[in-house]
């Protein structure tokens, strides 16, 4: 990938830079140099919505303020806080890596990108990003939104398979040395404000007068989004504040969402389609699901060998509930909006 004397690094840092420092948004791991909460910040913000991760950034860090307090959780207990953003891999390797910083690096965070590159569920763009962030480490990161940013700005088009094997080499050019954590923040940004997918708003980038594209330019398309048609039973026994729900668990073999709760499938309901207790939406990755929920009866049979629980609402807020399982409470007003999780009660789990 060449460069035109328009792309000249010693023109385009300043550039960038300042309008970084004019234009960035204030996000609460941009006020932070803690390893831990950065690395915290770059896990929940692969494929999540800023707006979606701020408040549970927030409410993950009050629960695990530190890396030893992460590693000596349960799974379950990190599943619980991590409920509703989805991907939970993410959750499951971070936990993970932080059992794997206490037991070999004294609970402390290793600073360069070699060495956090062999912990799970890091790879070289979140390596990348924690290295040059935290701990001032010269390499580029790159990821969605920087690989456009780059394309863009020489008139490569997304794709083609040689180009992209060459766009890191571009962005560890253009790689401010004497400030990589607050490049790699300002490329990230161009990116996610600016330098958008559709419609870009060139007007307003400091780099307009280098760009090649100064627009849209070919990407690769993603694959459609598929829709299915669920449904699920609402089952509940007793009354006021001894009402329980009944919920069951996925199995631990499960490629998706492996051990956590919802509610039961009702595949073969013979309720009116017309007549259920709730209507919604819900995406997962590529899937967008139209999810009817019907009342169940408290005899409901569930197949062989699923576990499931009779849960309060207190013991439902601290189990690890599939995202369209707490909307679905929620919608019902059986449990409020996210806020402070409480410490999980003994519940015995039962085998139909």
């Amino acid at each position: 990938m060449t460069r035109s004397g328009r792309e000249n690094p010693a023109v385009l840092r300043p550039l960038l830079l300042d309008w970084f420092t004019r234009s960035q948004r204030s996000l609460p791991w941009r006020h932070t140099h803690d390893p831990y909460a950065i690395w915290v910040s770059e896990v929940m913000l692969q494929q999540t919505r800023v707006a979606v991760v701020l408040d549970r950034y927030r409410e993950f860090l009050e629960r695990f303020p530190t890396v030893q307090s992460l590693a000596r959780a349960t799974e379950a207990e990190v599943l619980t806080v991590w409920s509703g953003l989805g991907y939970y891999r993410r959750a499951r390797m971070l936990h993970r890596g932080a059992q794997q910083v206490c037991a070999e690096h004294g609970g402390q965070l290793p600073g360069t990108f070699a060495a956090l590159l062999a912990l799970p569920g890091i790879g070289p763009y979140t390596a990348s990003a924690i290295a040059s962030i935290a701990f001032g480490e010269p390499v580029a990161a790159v990821d969605g939104n920087v690989e456009r940013v780059v394309l863009r700005l020489v008139g490569a088009d997304a794709g083609q398979g040689t180009v992209l094997r060459r766009v890191q080499a571009c962005a560890d050019q253009l790689l401010d040395p004497d400030s990589p954590g607050n490049w790699n923040q300002a490329m990230m940004e161009l990116g996610a404000t600016v330098c958008l997918p559709r419609a870009p708003h060139c007007e307003a980038c400091p780099w307009i007068a280098a760009c090649a594209t100064r627009g849209e330019h070919l990407t690769v398309k993603r694959p459609p989004m598929r829709s299915v048609a669920v449904a699920y039973h609402w089952t509940v026994r007793g009354a006021g504040d001894r009402q329980n729900l009944l919920l069951v668990q996925r199995d631990q073999e499960q490629t998706v969402m492996a051990g956590m709760w919802e509610l039961p499938e009702a595949a073969d309901h013979a309720h009116d389609p017309a007549q259920p207790l709730l209507r919604l939406r819900h995406a997962i990755m590529q899937m967008n699901y139209e999810v009817a929920i019907y009342p169940g009866e408290a005899t409901l049979r569930l197949p062989s060998k699923r576990t499931f629980r009779w849960v309060t609402q207190k013991q439902a807020q601290a189990l690890p509930l599939t995202g369209l399982a707490r909307k679905v409470m929620q919608r019902l007003g059986w449990l409020p909006a996210r806020k402070s999780l409480v410490a999980a009660p003994k519940i015995k789990a039962q085998k139909m």
